[in-house]
């Protein structure tokens, strides 16, 4: 049972809960009565391992209150969420909430640059809005390569019941999180990165954490559909399809979507997507759904099966057709075909197309090249030259109290310069309410996915070859698809817009774990405009530090 709008007090989590009321406070000095009229949900999370088997080899699976995947967080815009998160693993915790937009909040974001993790046996609560906010979304572990071993789950936004959702009620909603597997244990992989290796390849692929054959959807003749599907997976891109039933896609990441059939979609890390399915087949039935991996070799396949009443145990006939494996011109094709409905609402009633961000003029150019390279004998993943590592102090905390000796501001240049390969701390400062245009290069063999935290983008262009100035003239500057993840074919690029209009210091990362862990990373810190220090974020315009917060390294420990 899902824990929807659940209220749970245990001794462990009283503390906890004191903390939020306390932070709430604080939210409510700074923004006024509006925000403490929307509603909280208090939620009770316990992070512990289980001996599980998804594709028949036991490993230490991480769950949630015992789940794997663990609970779906089911809220509405605008809701105010507290999640007391317990650390019953032996290493340190963190969870991250993929595309969910903490408005002002970087200190809620759980990567290794804004958040101290949670030590084992002990808790810490987030606490976050989301605010003007709709869609589907997942969340996961942050750290040391966690996400190997699960400790991911659903996040759905719902519309508030004033804004008309721009299709007609479903019979029912799924969850699909579909994604790679190792059956080595994450400790090993992350071992193997260490040493200099390649992560293997995958095991299998994984529906809602289990194997071929063993999640079943029920579906009732002439019901339609709602499935909400996430690609929670290490590094591989997945195509999902099912059999006979062609796929209207509705929803991407909080931003809805021109209505389209598919046949099959595509689904690279991190992305997800919301389709609607009519049940218009022949009852007493069964049919395949099926994940197959994209771009890799031996192609893996992930099977579940769709029963309608009475249907057999299995489906009949051969698993319905893909495009090849290796067909990149396919996939772009598909993704440029993804449209932004300029038409409807989504968490507000005004039509997203009343943001027309193809009359903003752009403030910065930024091209982020990616790389890899070898780096003190170690295999290392860069951007613009630079493999990241992380100081002994976030890097929010260390902007907080002013900690200048931690990271340096623009330590990454906005474009690649042909320096050699080095490791080091990247920052980016840009301005509150800027305009940006970020090109993703990717000059590899093989395919990159990025994410911005705290951001939704829209992406106005990707194409074979090397980015120039030319290449703006085929931008769609009308209705390119606003999102939080992208990926990059090989050998190409991929232009996104950006309206700055979230302060915080925000982790922009590869979505694939290897390439992260291993230095694919940066920070962008976005700054209040008519601050006397230009080194510093203004902390009136943010979301205060919380009261809860976790500090650690040169900040000091936690009291």
């Amino acid at each position: 049972m899902e824990p929807f709008r659940q209220f749970r007090v245990t001794a462990a989590s009283f503390k906890s809960l004191l903390y939020a009321s306390f932070v709430q406070l604080q939210i409510f000095l700074l923004f006024g009565s509006a925000i403490a009229d929307n509603p909280q949900f208090y939620f009770d999370w316990t992070v512990s391992y289980t001996p599980l088997a998804p594709l028949g080899i036991f490993k230490q699976v991480i769950v949630i209150n015992g789940q794997f995947p663990g609970p779906t967080l089911n809220a509405t815009t605008n809701d105010i969420l507290n999640i007391n998160v317990r650390n019953n693993l032996n290493e340190p915790f963190l969870l991250t909430w993929n595309g969910v937009q903490q408005r002002r909040n970087s200190w809620q974001d759980g990567v290794e640059g804004t958040n101290c993790p949670i030590a084992p046996g002990k808790n810490w609560t987030y606490s976050f809005q989301v605010k003007d906010q709709i869609g589907s979304f997942f969340y996961f572990p942050s750290l040391l390569l966690q996400r190997a071993s699960g400790g991911y789950g659903a996040i759905r936004i719902n519309n508030r019941i004033v804004i008309p959702v721009p299709f007609s009620p479903p019979q029912h909603e799924f969850d699909v999180l579909i994604g790679d597997w190792h059956n080595a244990d994450y400790r090993e992989l992350r071992a193997s990165l260490d040493r200099g290796n390649y992560l293997p390849t995958p095991d299998g692929i994984l529906i809602n954490g289990v194997g071929p054959f063993q999640e079943n959807f029920a579906f009732r003749p002439g019901a339609t559909y709602r499935l909400r599907i996430s690609n929670v997976g290490l590094k591989t891109s997945v195509n999902f399809r099912i059999q006979d039933h062609l796929m209207l896609l509705v929803e991407t990441e909080g931003s809805y979507t021109l209505k389209q059939y598919y046949e099959n979609i595509d689904i690279h890390v991190g992305q997800s997507y919301s389709v609607l399915v009519t049940a218009n087949q022949i009852p007493g039935r069964s049919y395949y759904m099926v994940a197959t991996s994209r771009f890799i070799i031996p192609e893996l396949a992930g099977i579940a099966v769709i029963q309608y009443p009475g249907s057999l145990t299995n489906p009949i006939g051969p698993f319905p057709p893909g495009p090849p494996p290796f067909d990149f011109t396919y996939s772009m094709d598909q993704a440029r075909s993804i449209r932004w409905d300029l038409a409807v609402g989504a968490a507000r009633p005004n039509p997203q197309g009343s943001f027309h961000y193809g009359l903003i003029n752009v403030s910065q150019n930024i091209i982020l090249e990616n790389d890899m390279a070898m780096i003190g004998n170690h295999q290392r993943y860069t951007v613009n030259g630079i493999s990241f590592v992380h100081p002994d102090t976030p890097l929010k905390l260390a902007d907080y109290f002013q900690l200048n000796d931690v990271f340096k501001s623009d330590s990454i240049p906005k474009a690649p310069d042909g320096r050699y390969p080095a490791l080091g701390t990247s920052v980016i400062d840009l301005k509150y309410r800027d305009f940006i245009h970020i090109v993703f290069q990717n000059p590899l063999p093989i395919l990159q996915t990025w994410h911005i935290d705290g951001y939704n983008f829209f992406v106005v262009g990707m194409d074979e070859g090397n980015w120039d100035e030319s290449r703006r003239s085929t931008y769609n500057m009308v209705d390119a698809i606003s999102r939080s993840t992208i990926q990059v074919y090989p050998n190409s690029w991929t232009a996104i817009m950006v309206e700055l209009d979230n302060q915080g210091m925000w982790n922009v990362r590869s979505q694939e774990v290897d390439k992260w862990y291993l230095g694919q990373e940066l920070y962008i810190r976005v700054k209040g405009v008519g601050q006397n220090d230009p080194s510093t974020i203004p902390i009136q315009d943010e979301t205060p530090i919380p009261a809860n917060v976790i500090r650690c390294g040169r900040a000091g420990p936690s009291t």
